[in-house]
């Protein structure tokens, strides 16, 4: 019974990678060529929170998704939950620039620089150290993303810094949202939701001014934007992927641990950048492909390290400190059981 349900378990997990793999690959490729055509990352960003927040709701609702309660304080929103939306319409929008601007392979390999930037920002921010194995695994992430930028046949300098701005916006989503999931135990789905409607409302006044405008009448061409069903139809298909991969990606951090998360993720990394050169047909160097192999080899080392910390502080706290006899010279049993509870209820108030 127990194997069969491990095994039940290894081809559920396989297939949910292998779909949310199709999916992410899918929604790049859509992406490019949806900017390549339509060159509106604010809106292609507008139309994705739109998404988000239409489809959530029932979805979840029919999913069983635990509701949040709404004694959130508005103190505590405006603290932390609108600078994560703000970030969230910020990642986004820089995302897609990059995306409009460089290649997706280039693209999804200075995106593997976020390590880097939470390590550093946790530093900052958290007052976080790390072991040296976590600031060595990130040589090699740097040297990568440093030889595929220098080795690239289309760069391009604003294509580089929105995928800087990018990837440092969505470090310091990941850096509040646990912050925010620890403090409330709002359910990362719902957390999804309320970040995506919030956004949607706090920008639509700046999507109005900025870019529909534009999309009535563009100063540059002295006329409207011409929005054929074509595009309609892959902006459509862009917020679906969008919304279904962010839906699979939570589904599988929900049943494996965070390190089969961490190298599954850096795993489809390497296949959105595979899929994309050979479906979109970008140029690449042999030199340009070892600086993306680089960085992603860098990133499993990083991740590798951060397990190796994250197991060794627990077992540092998990482990009670005791002596084996007490002043007396007698064997002192139960202050090893009293000094294991307080321990344990130590790890449970944490």
């Amino acid at each position: 019974m127990d194997d069969r349900r491990n095994s039940r378990e290894v081809i559920t997990i396989l297939f949910l990678c292998l779909l949310w793999y199709g999916i992410s690959s899918s929604s790049n490729v859509v992406g490019k060529m949806l900017l390549s055509e339509f060159p509106y990352p604010m809106t292609v960003t507008m139309v994705q929170l739109t998404s988000i927040t239409v489809y959530s709701g029932p979805f979840f609702n029919l999913w069983g998704v635990r509701k949040y309660s709404n004694d959130i304080p508005w103190g505590y929103y405006l603290r932390l939950i609108v600078p994560l939306a703000l970030g969230k319409f910020l990642a986004n929008v820089f995302s897609h620039v990059s995306i409009w601007k460089v290649p997706v392979s280039y693209a999804h390999t200075v995106k593997a620089t976020m390590p880097f930037f939470t390590v550093f920002l946790s530093r900052i921010i958290l007052k976080e150290k790390q072991t040296w194995k976590v600031y060595l695994s990130l040589v090699p992430i740097v040297i990568g993303v440093a030889v595929a930028t220098l080795t690239e046949l289309s760069f391009n300098m604003i294509g580089l810094l929105s995928a800087l701005a990018s990837t440092m916006a969505f470090s310091l989503q990941n850096i509040y949202s646990k912050k925010v999931l620890h403090d409330t135990g709002i359910h990362h789905l719902r957390l999804l939701l309320i970040l995506g409607r919030l956004a949607l409302i706090l920008f639509s006044p700046i999507w109005l001014l900025y870019d529909l405008r534009r999309l009535i009448y563009d100063p540059a061409t002295s006329e409207s934007a011409d929005i054929s069903y074509y595009i309609i139809g892959l902006l459509f298909l862009d917020g679906v992927l969008n919304w279904f991969q962010n839906i699979i990606a939570f589904s599988v951090l929900s049943i494996v641990t965070p390190l089969t998360y961490a190298v599954a993720s850096a795993s489809k990394r390497i296949f959105v950048i595979a899929v994309t050169l050979f479906v979109l047909g970008n140029p690449v160097t042999w030199l340009n492909i070892f600086g993306m192999t680089l960085a992603i080899l860098g990133v499993l080392c990083y991740n590798k390290a951060k397990y190796d910390q994250r197991i060794e502080k627990e077992s540092q706290t998990a482990l009670p400190k005791y002596h084996d006899k007490n002043r007396n010279g007698n064997s002192n049993n139960s202050f090893m059981v009293n000094g294991w509870t307080g321990k344990k209820q130590q790890m449970l108030a944490v």
